[in-house]
């Protein structure tokens, strides 16, 4: 058993991501999502999808990216 690094909770099924070098330790998704998940540089939400990188920041989607950076050219892809 290893214990979450988000919520402390100590579960037998618990599961490892390896990201960047670290160990990270989760009890579920939605912990994982937490910790990991980068935040949009515009709106403030956790980029759970896809996501658009412009220049090295993050956003969750076009719309935010062009109305943060002014990027031009970047489309969701639908």
């Amino acid at each position: 058993m290893a214990r979450c690094e988000v919520c402390g909770n100590d579960y037998g099924m618990s599961f490892e991501v390896h990201a960047q070098g670290a160990v990270h330790v989760f009890d579920c998704f939605a912990c994982a999502i937490h910790r990991m998940a980068p935040i949009c540089e515009h709106c403030r939400v956790q980029i759970i999808g896809q996501g658009v990188e412009v220049e090295g920041h993050w956003f969750c989607g076009a719309h935010c990216a062009r109305a943060e950076r002014g990027a031009v050219g970047i489309v969701d892809a639908v």
